[in-house]
């Protein structure tokens, strides 16, 4: 049996919903509420005791953190054209999933949480990060198509919930035409979940 613990609005678990999808694996998905603390709830920490989702439970294998569990679920069913396994090519990979739990959280994410969840932190900062993330990627994505390698990889997933977000962080894509091709040409993939637009959990 495959479990993901998942919450709904994070851009990280939304990583692995797509990825699972795209494997075309059917798995069993329990809701963690981080807005009602229940990632602090002994049953999970047993799981995760960095407390944070999404965690894979995959037949036993219990995998956290959304880029170890990207990185598993390709090596574990085959995917090399998404995780190869030479080594420049992983370096390259790897090179953007740091920029995603980065630039990209810290400043995309970060902003787009202040806004769904009404948080009172200062916007200034974390919309400078975000506007570095964004034109890094336009300069990437202005000569190639795909993040690392020229073709799909987990490098692009890590990078695609919260940059689909930027409209829920109150910034716009438009001054980045090559990131919105991008999103674009994700989207199309087989077995490609959009993310979806923010919904309050009841």
């Amino acid at each position: 049996m495959r479990i993901l613990y998942d919450f709904p609005p994070s851009g990280n678990c939304h990583k692995i919903r797509n990825i699972l999808s795209i494997l075309g694996l059917d798995y069993d998905k329990v809701t963690i509420n981080l807005l009602k603390g229940e990632q602090r709830a002994p049953a999970f920490v047993q799981l995760n005791p960095r407390h944070k989702v999404p965690v894979l439970d995959d037949d036993g294998v219990i995998v956290s953190d959304s880029a170890a569990i990207l990185v598993y679920l390709a090596r574990k069913y085959g995917r090399d054209d998404l995780y190869p396994n030479e080594p420049a090519a992983l370096a390259e990979i790897q090179k953007w999933l740091s920029f995603s739990v980065n630039e990209v959280f810290n400043g995309l994410a970060l902003a787009r949480a202040k806004v769904i969840f009404n948080r009172d932190v200062d916007a200034e900062p974390l919309h400078a990060i975000a506007f570095s993330a964004l034109k890094t990627m336009e300069m990437q994505l202005t000569e190639a198509d795909w993040l690392a390698l020229g073709q799909p990889t987990i490098a692009d997933i890590a990078c695609y919930p919260y940059t689909a977000a930027t409209g829920e962080a109150d910034l716009s894509l438009e001054p980045y035409p090559a990131v919105r091709a991008w999103l674009t040409r994700l989207e199309a993939l087989p077995g490609f979940v959009a993310m979806p637009a923010f919904q309050p959990l009841a």
